[in-house]
């Protein structure tokens, strides 16, 4: 057998190599959801729930809806967030337990979005069995624009806030997609959301 053929064989057979870890690795992700069931009910399993600092006094709007965009269905969450009151938040969240306790969720290194809306502040925020407070959780930034783009959050780009714990993926609780601490109208879309594996 000639060295040219040899070569060639394996050049296939290590591209063929490549693509089943790329296979394997995109198999490992969690898809928490796609929004392609329109009823508010998530490919995880749990309910996204919607609410606002007015469960603390705040004076902040918050409509969510289940929409068709041009890329495909979607949850968006519009309102106005107010600072007065001591308020300054809407969210959607999702648990991420059910009955038998919090997920362990520790094995993934990011959080995958496909998101698009009105430059704001927005962010995720992923909450844990150590989160006693409301004011307890661990948060990072989402540069949302006017543009679908797809967004990897690293798990190490969460800040805690409000504690002094550690973010124990082992024990989540939930995870949101907020808009906070300024004052402004407030439109966000997400078409995608999963857990990325390393």
């Amino acid at each position: 057998m000639n060295h040219r053929l040899l070569i060639a064989q394996g050049l296939v057979l290590m591209m063929g190599c490549f693509a089943a870890v790329d296979t394997m690795a995109e198999d490992q992700n969690l898809l928490l959801d796609d929004f392609s069931t329109r009823d508010g009910v998530s490919s995880f399993g749990t309910q996204w729930v919607g609410f606002t600092d007015r469960v603390m006094g705040g004076r902040s709007d918050l409509n969510v809806s289940y929409i068709d965009t041009d890329v495909g269905p979607a949850v968006q969450m519009t309102g106005r967030v107010r600072l007065e009151n001591n308020g300054g938040f809407i969210q959607i969240r999702l648990p991420l337990q059910d009955r038998t306790g919090p997920a362990d969720i520790s094995g993934y290194t990011a959080i995958r979005l496909e998101v698009q809306g009105q430059p704001g502040a927005y962010y995720l925020h992923l909450r844990t069995r150590d989160n006693r407070r409301p004011w307890h959780y661990y948060s990072a930034p989402v540069p949302v624009t006017d543009q679908w783009q797809t967004l990897d959050i690293p798990i190490n780009d969460f800040q805690a806030q409000g504690t002094r714990a550690a973010l124990d993926l082992s024990q989540a609780e939930s995870i949101a997609v907020v808009a906070y601490g300024e004052a402004f109208d407030a439109d966000i879309q997400v078409r995608r959301i999963e857990l990325i594996a390393p």
